[in-house]
């Protein structure tokens, strides 16, 4: 969600990952060394102050860092390339089911969890556990713009538990696979975010969704 916190908290992010503070990544922007500084993000009569779009392309430019990965912070990506050492124990590749996101809707490759079943399942190498009940799903076509492109592959662990925040891929009952931002869920309905801000959010009834699954990883 394009929020102030969100917004202020992904150039801290993206400071962070070049170790550099908010005001070494305005410098290094070629902006007011100021710019980024907390001070600078409520006005003294207590109103939120944005980024101007100017400042964060620049700042992107700077560090060479594609929209899509800064949007991914401000969405607050599970995990990335980087990070996936932390939790996966590299050097310990596993093979995990793969499958194409316009197949997932038609039946005969899933059970009532949400688990890879049946024939058709291609494979892909990722570092995991064999513990790990998780699966991937090849992206086709553009509605996940920014954050993920035709031909990336996302990774699914389907029976984990999903907070608000979270990216989930969804299963309707009438087949249709979707992968969207958890917003809320209450005991009756579920409502989602748009990944792609073009697409608006949906709310489901919980009758109506055969399983949900979190997003841990996705190859960008």
């Amino acid at each position: 969600m394009l929020s102030h916190e969100r917004i202020w908290a992904a150039i801290d992010a993206l400071a962070d990952q070049h170790k550099l503070s908010p005001s070494g990544l305005a410098k290094l922007a070629g902006l007011d060394p100021t710019s980024f500084n907390k001070s600078k993000r409520i006005t003294g009569q207590g109103r939120a102050r944005w980024p101007s779009t100017e400042s964060i392309a620049k700042a992107l430019k700077a560090t060479d860092t594609a929209l899509s990965d800064f949007m991914a912070l401000v969405e607050e990506k599970p995990l990335d390339a980087s990070e996936i050492g932390s939790r996966f124990p590299l050097g310990r590749l596993r093979t995990v089911p793969l499958l194409g996101m316009a197949q997932a809707g038609t039946g005969g490759f899933f059970d009532d969890g949400g688990f890879p079943a049946g024939q058709g399942w291609d494979e892909v190498q990722f570092p995991a556990p064999e513990h790990e009940n998780i699966y991937a799903l090849e992206v086709s076509g553009e509605s996940m713009m920014p954050l993920y492109r035709d031909g990336d592959t996302i990774i699914v662990a389907p029976g984990e538990n999903v907070r608000k925040g979270d990216r989930v891929v969804v299963k309707t009952t009438e087949g249709e696979v979707m992968a969207k931002v958890l917003n809320r869920q209450t005991a009756s309905i579920v409502e989602l975010a748009s990944i792609n801000p073009e697409h608006e959010g949906r709310t489901l009834q919980k009758k109506d969704i055969e399983w949900m699954a979190r997003i841990i990883w996705a190859s960008q």
